[in-house]
This record gives C-alpha cells, structure tokens and sequence, in this order.
C-alpha cells in the first residue's frame, strides 16, 4: 500500500499548479477583475495536464494557452455582462428615448408599433404629425399602454 507521503512526491506538479489556482483564486477575490479568475483557471488547466502525466513544459503551454484565451475572449465578456452600471430607469419608464419601428402607421388616434421586440400602440406625440409604416421613431413618452412617439431623423 502507497502512503500518503508518496502520493504527494508523485504528484507534485499537480499540488503546485492546484496551490498556484487557489492562490490566484484568493487574489481574485480582492480584486473582482477577473484577471486573476482567467489565471486560476489557466493553472487548474496545468494541474489537469499534470495529472493526465504530461509533461513539464506541456503543462506550462497548456496553462498560458488557456490563460491567453480566457483573457482574450471571456474576460471582456464576462466584465461587461456582470459589471455594468443598473439601469437608471425600469419597467415602461426604460422604454423612453428608445428606438422602434413603425408597423402599422400611426398618426394622432391610431396606430402600432414595434418596441423592444413587442408591438405596442402608439400615437404620435404632437398630435399632428402621420408617421407611414417602415419609419424608425424615438419614445418620447408612455402613457398607460400607449407610446407617444416622433420620428426620428
């Protein structure tokens, strides 16, 4: 029967990649930037190399190659999903200033239009104006269901 102490001596590229992940890990922690996440992982993917018996260089490409990728790709990813700023406004509120199209063409008592992907009804904010369909318009207001828009442009 193997004894802890050698499982340790035979293993030891694996404990030093999976310390080096904790490590950077703990960083990570302190810092929120996902520098240090992107490096963890890169020396967990070292550790998995070493344990498949790979060796020494092997392990190091794999870990920076995997560091590399996730620095490039998923990082900016990942900052820009989870770090961004709440929206200062919700619900219909957000829906002003936004953009849409013209479905069905709106004018001071009818018409439809496409707003973040749902239809909704709407009338043209001055009461004057004929907006024809195709057109992009700008939510100037909402009041109850309706949105009260203008053309933009």
């Amino acid at each position: 029967m193997q004894s802890m102490w050698d499982w340790f001596s035979e293993h030891a590229w694996v404990l030093a990649w999976a310390g080096t992940a904790l490590v950077l890990g703990t960083i990570e922690l302190t810092t929120l930037d996902f520098f240090f996440l992107m490096l963890a992982i890169g020396a967990v993917s070292g550790a998995v190399a070493a344990a498949t018996g790979a060796e020494f260089l092997v392990q190091v490409l794999v870990a920076v190659a995997v560091s590399v990728a996730l620095l490039g790709v998923v990082r900016p990813i990942a900052k820009k999903r989870l770090l961004k700023p709440p929206p200062s406004s919700f619900g219909v509120a957000a829906l002003v200033g936004q953009s849409g199209v013209v479905i069905e063409r709106v004018d001071a008592h009818n018409g439809l239009i496409r707003l973040a992907g749902e239809v909704w009804s709407a009338r043209c904010y001055d009461g004057r104006s004929i907006i024809e369909e195709g057109a992009t318009i700008e939510v100037v207001e909402i009041r109850g269901a309706t949105a009260l828009v203008l053309e933009e442009g």
